[in-house]
């Protein structure tokens, strides 16, 4: 039985990273893409080392598709989803509806906080001044709106999926077979 776990966990990890890659390849609103849900999802169901490598492979093999960036804005994203995978230990032992909600919510924000600071500080894109950081949130917004809502909706999506699989296999896979009486 736990082969077949491993060998579950495996296959859903690897869809995991063809879904990632391929919703990060097509075209799509900017932000918009399933890695915050991956990451999220990750960390509660799949083992802690799976959960930290997914995002990491997803990212970086459409990252060599779309194109490299300057290493400390490219730390700053990575480092952003290895928090959400993060995110998912604690989701873990707390599972509830409002608790997956308010995560996917949380990790969008830590991604917009956490990169849009570092575009901040390690770019010359905006003055190193209160007024160039506020500056740097304010053009950031659509693009949070985007996470966000992509977030929430992937997040919904792969939770909701599994959990409705999970039951369909309790129904209908381990259901016991009845023992003909002789």
């Amino acid at each position: 039985m736990e082969y077949k776990i491993k060998k579950i966990d495996y296959f859903v990890a690897l869809f995991f990273v063809l879904i990632g890659i391929g919703f990060r390849l097509f075209p799509h609103l900017p932000n918009f893409n399933p890695i915050t849900a991956i990451a999220l999802f990750s960390g509660v169901y799949l083992t802690r080392r799976t959960a930290l490598i997914i995002p990491m492979i997803a990212l970086a093999v459409s990252d060599y598709f779309i194109g490299y960036y300057e290493f400390s804005l490219m730390a700053s994203v990575y480092g952003s989803f290895i928090l959400c995978a993060l995110i998912g230990f604690w989701l873990k032992k707390h599972k509830k509806w409002y608790n997956i909600g308010g995560s996917a919510i949380a990790c969008s924000v830590l991604f917009f906080l956490v990169t849009n600071f570092a575009v901040w500080a390690f770019t010359v894109w905006y003055p190193h001044t209160l007024a160039g950081l506020i500056q740097c949130f304010t053009m950031a917004l659509p693009f949070f709106r985007n996470a966000m809502l992509g977030d929430v909706f992937y997040v919904g999506v792969f939770f909701g999926a599994y959990e409705m699989a999970k039951v369909g296999v309790k129904k209908f896979v381990l259901k016991e077979i009845p023992v003909p009486i002789k």
